[in-house]
């Protein structure tokens, strides 16, 4: 049932030393790649999309203690049927809401991009949100989701991690250079309201690699539980040192107004983050064909014993991708759908699963620290999907998408004398050329 068509290993329930191995020993020529591709392919999924990092090494350590290499013969092996069907669900509908949401990005980002360029008239189809998604969608997102091979998506994931280094640079420059003229919200620096859960599942959605994971890990030229934990603690600190920074960043810039997608708060005509807007948008192509990946996993091992010829690999794919770009032409508020797809998707992914597979699996006595970990993790995954939903349905955010912000207009160039009772937050569009973005 594994992605490679490989036998499972079935090793001693305790040994987890250099040693283990979740795939056979037997070597394909392009499927495997070094340690550093891999910490790339795993950071590029976890910023697109991200990880916590005692849970993806349950979750490989699980994998190690039932012979399986996959996370749904994981869950089949320690479940049965009914935990395989519900994990395939969770599985398959993470990865495809994450795919929407990048379209709905990539749309969002670029097409204001396009709009910088001299003469462009704003209102030009060619460059709207809709012809964009399509437009990334057929020349880039498609190309690359066709690769059978995820270890070939190494040096893309290099790529993409290079680029988010450049936009937290920018986001950083500018909580210097703008966040001063904006006015701060009422109770900005309150911590831990009670919308918090709602963000939980927000920060779920964006700290979840465990979909991919045995990809990523089947890729590696030697596959250990050692090196993985090695690899998974390096891309764990830079992930989370980034999502940190960019958040902190953006938080000190709009603190009330930060919208779901950070670039929706910056005004168009500031040229330094059309730059940024445009790496962004690159990075988030590059990031979107390793969840397309996972959801062809799914539907190839549910519905075709783990093995897709050309024919059905080409139809599967595009069948999957058209799907998302239609949903996300249709679909334009990005916060929503980030906390609905955390609570209901990422939370047990992330928290559940792991630890209920370890904890059925495990002969360690109750005091182990995995153990005791594992039954920490489980009830909070509950609680964050539970709460979670109710909140994110009864609360929904303000989604203020394609406008501009009032803080964008000449009549607000002296942004801090404004009272913040009179904040107007759906204007229309306004070219501007404010002195703070120079």
């Amino acid at each position: 049932m594994g992605y490679q068509g490989q036998q499972p290993v079935v090793l001693p329930q305790c040994d987890l030393d250099d040693k283990e191995t979740l795939v056979s020993e037997h070597k394909h020529k392009g499927k495997t790649c070094r340690q550093s591709a891999a910490v790339f392919n795993v950071v590029n999924s976890i910023i697109g999309s991200g990880v916590i990092d005692f849970s993806l090494v349950l979750l490989i350590k699980g994998g190690a203690l039932s012979g399986t290499d996959t996370y749904q013969s994981l869950v089949n092996k320690t479940f049965g049927f009914p935990g395989y069907l519900l994990l395939s669900i969770l599985q398959f509908f993470y990865p495809f809401i994450a795919m929407i949401s990048y379209n709905i990005i990539t749309g969002d980002t670029l097409s204001k991009v396009f709009q910088r360029i001299p003469g462009v008239d704003p209102e030009n189809f060619f460059i709207g949100r809709h012809f964009i998604i399509v437009l990334s969608t057929v020349a880039f997102t498609l190309p690359l989701s066709l690769y059978r091979d995820v270890a070939k998506l190494g040096k893309i994931s290099l790529t993409s991690t290079v680029l988010t280094t450049l936009i937290l640079g920018i986001v950083m420059t500018r909580v210097i250079s703008l966040g001063p003229h904006i006015p701060k919200t009422e109770d900005a620096w309150v911590f831990a309201k009670p919308s918090a859960i709602q963000a939980i599942g927000v920060m779920s959605f964006a700290f979840i690699c465990h979909h991919n994971c045995f990809l990523v890990y089947g890729s590696l030229e030697e596959p250990t539980v050692a090196k993985w934990s090695c690899i998974i603690h390096v891309s764990t600190l830079v992930s989370v040192f980034i999502s940190i920074l960019f958040a902190t960043c953006g938080y000190l810039t709009f603190t009330g107004f930060t919208q779901g997608d950070l670039f929706e708060n910056y005004c168009r005509n500031d040229d330094l983050v059309t730059f940024g807007r445009f790496c962004y948008g690159v990075t988030v192509i590059l990031t979107y064909p390793i969840e397309c990946f996972v959801t062809r996993e799914v539907i190839a091992n549910v519905f075709f014993g783990g093995n897709l010829s050309s024919v059905f690999h080409i139809i599967v794919t595009v069948v999957i991708i058209t799907a998302a770009t239609l949903l996300s032409l249709l679909i334009d508020c990005l916060g929503i759908v980030l906390e609905l797809s955390g609570v209901l998707c990422a939370a047990p992914l992330i928290f559940i699963i792991p630890s209920a597979c370890y904890l059925k699996l495990s002969e360690e006595p109750r005091t182990h620290s995995d153990k005791i970990m594992s039954c920490v993790m489980l009830p909070i995954g509950a609680v964050v999907m539970v709460v979670g939903f109710v909140m994110a349905v009864t609360n929904p955010q303000d989604c203020t998408h394609g406008q501009e912000m009032f803080y964008c207009f000449p009549d607000n160039v002296s942004l801090t004398s404004i009272s913040v009772s009179h904040f107007q937050l759906t204007t229309p569009f306004s070219v501007l050329n404010l002195s703070i973005f120079q």
